[in-house]
């Protein structure tokens, strides 16, 4: 472990943003077990300490609609809790017609054969709509790294430059392409619960 840190230490607005779920943590009476996703990896391990109440607050600010707390043990530690998605979910047949526009294949890297999921051109924190014009298909890697970057300034990233080696001049035209297609795109405006 790395450090101890409060989530007074945190910026709020970073929670579900630049600070996102990729894996969980699992413990029986003698190990912790950390799960990352795939195509995550270990980095600096920050722990936080935090007691009921930020812990609530910590879960409500990652754009999820509910958190619903189902048991507390004696001690008063949370034993069973349940999340619900927010809005943000996308509808599955959406994201299967992005992904067989875009031949099951990242639109960022060339990767296939992983999971895959949609990114938002104009990121969904932007108002971008949850539209088939504003997203394409991204590895979960590509959108972790991507995050809440403006389209255009990401295809200017040395992060996609250095990720945009698999795939072709074509795709990385396409992709440039859209740039001039954003201002065609509605504004959705969404509310959140918080």
């Amino acid at each position: 472990m790395d450090t101890t840190i409060s989530l007074n230490n945190l910026n709020l607005l970073d929670i579900g943003n630049k600070i996102q779920i990729a894996g969980m943590i699992m413990s029986d009476e003698e190990n912790d077990y950390l799960c990352y996703l795939p195509e995550q990896t270990m980095r600096s391990l920050k722990v936080l300490e935090m007691d009921t109440g930020e812990w609530e607050k910590f879960i409500r600010q990652t754009d999820q609609l509910e958190t619903e707390i189902l048991a507390k043990d004696k001690t008063g530690k949370l034993a069973k809790v349940i999340v619900r998605k927010s809005a943000r979910q996308i509808e599955a047949g959406i994201s299967w017609k992005v992904f067989a526009r875009d031949n099951y294949t990242c639109r960022y890297c060339g990767v296939t054969g992983v999971p895959m999921t949609v990114d938002h051109l104009i990121c969904w924190e932007d108002s971008g709509p949850t539209t088939e014009a504003n997203l394409v298909t991204s590895c979960r890697k590509c959108n972790k790294l991507r995050g809440c970057m403006r389209y255009e300034d990401w295809l200017k990233s040395k992060m996609y430059l250095e990720r945009s080696g698999g795939i072709s001049d074509t795709v990385k035209k396409q992709n440039l392409d859209l740039v001039v297609m954003l201002d065609n795109i509605p504004r959705k405006y969404n509310l959140t619960s918080r």
